[in-house]
């Protein structure tokens, strides 16, 4: 009787400390270090605490996660051109090389579809979208299995959930590419193969809301934020568009294509990131210029975007992500020397601040990974 006691005690122990035990894990690439940084983000405060930094050999920018949460992709952007893959260790949250190849293009984007059967690549220089499958293990696998031209200046690629259609902001033509993804990795138009957004907005970044019933891309230049509804086709329809939300505010102008010769001291719109909360009930953009995010609560019913605030950042925001439980939101600034978290208030959708840590060089794209 005794032991049974003892045996029912330490499981409810364990029982107990079980969620204790699970960690959630931020990463940060630091283009001008070459670094991946890594935290962890305390799931009860949203507080940060820097565990060290993971040297990746090149200008690292963008990042994706694969579909079972075990996998960084990384793009590196400097000479060589390189896709790396890392094994994520679940407890730690260290980084272990998994793979690399030659990357096709200079890639400003990647993704990976949730079937956990391609990573995803958008060139902006190269005008382009290449397709790569990835092994069982996860692994990186070369050349490019799909490869897309999409006219001037590819900012992203997302895929739907069903893993068949994929969507393309194509910030130099003004439109979202509307593609077919086989089975294959091959890309094709579906129907006429784009739809057209305001002129000069130039669509940089997009989002699917949680239900694969609409998409919303946010436009660089003019951060214009386009609603289309999600046909069952794949196709899309344009539905409503929403103006910038500190351009006003801010005096900005409109903006323009930056360039690598870019010199114009102007003040101007110059919009970066986009992403909805898992439970889809509000979204958010950055604008760089300003150093703002703003967020919006989305109507359950039509989708149509609300004002909620808009909220002073880290500077230059190039880049944010939302933790899985959709109660904190982490942004990092191209020049600042801390990413932050916000708590996001759960009837307003409203960002209070509630902690920093360092960041490196050119903070870039930000990842939170959860068990």
């Amino acid at each position: 009787m005794r032991k049974r006691r003892c045996a029912a005690a330490l499981l409810a122990a364990l029982a107990l400390s079980a969620p204790l035990m699970a960690q959630t894990f931020v990463y940060v690439s630091e283009a001008n270090d070459g670094t991946i940084a890594r935290y962890t983000l305390d799931e009860q405060t949203g507080a940060l605490q820097l565990l060290g930094r993971t040297v990746t050999g090149g200008k690292v920018m963008p990042m994706a996660l694969s579909a079972d949460n075990h996998t960084l992709y990384t793009a590196l952007r400097g000479t060589p051109l390189k896709l790396v893959s890392w094994h994520i260790d679940s407890k730690t949250g260290n980084l272990t090389r998994s793979s690399e190849i030659p990357a096709s293009a200079s890639y400003p984007w990647i993704s990976t579809d949730k079937q956990g059967r391609f990573l995803l690549t958008a060139s902006y220089d190269g005008d382009v979208v290449d397709v790569y499958r990835l092994a069982q293990d996860g692994n990186l696998t070369a050349p490019p299995v799909g490869h897309y031209k999409t006219g001037h200046a590819a900012h992203s690629a997302i895929i739907d959930a069903s893993g068949k259609t994929v969507y393309v902001a194509n910030l130099g033509t003004d439109r979202v590419l509307v593609l077919k993804l086989s089975p294959e990795g091959k890309l094709s138009a579906l129907g006429h193969g784009f739809v057209d957004t305001t002129a000069e907005n130039g669509p940089r970044h997009s989002v699917l809301s949680p239900d694969n019933r609409y998409l919303y891309n946010v436009g660089e230049m003019g951060g214009i934020i386009t609603q289309f509804r999600r046909e069952a086709s794949g196709a899309l329809i344009k539905v409503a568009e929403t103006p910038s939300a500190v351009a006003t505010q801010y005096h900005l102008a409109h903006g323009r294509e930056r360039t690598a010769d870019y010199r114009d001291t102007t003040p101007r719109i110059w919009a970066a990131d986009i992403h909805i909360t898992p439970d889809g009930r509000f979204l958010y953009v950055s604008e760089r210029t300003s150093s703002t995010l703003s967020g919006y609560r989305v109507n359950p019913g039509d989708g149509r975007l609300r004002l909620a605030g808009s909220w002073v950042v880290e500077k230059q925001p190039r880049s944010m992500a939302i933790s899985p439980d959709g109660r904190w939101l982490i942004a990092s600034g191209e020049k600042s020397a801390v990413i932050g978290s916000y708590a996001i208030d759960r009837q307003s959708g409203a960002l209070k601040r509630v902690g920093e840590a360092p960041a490196g060089g050119d903070a870039n794209w930000v990842t939170v990974v959860s068990d």
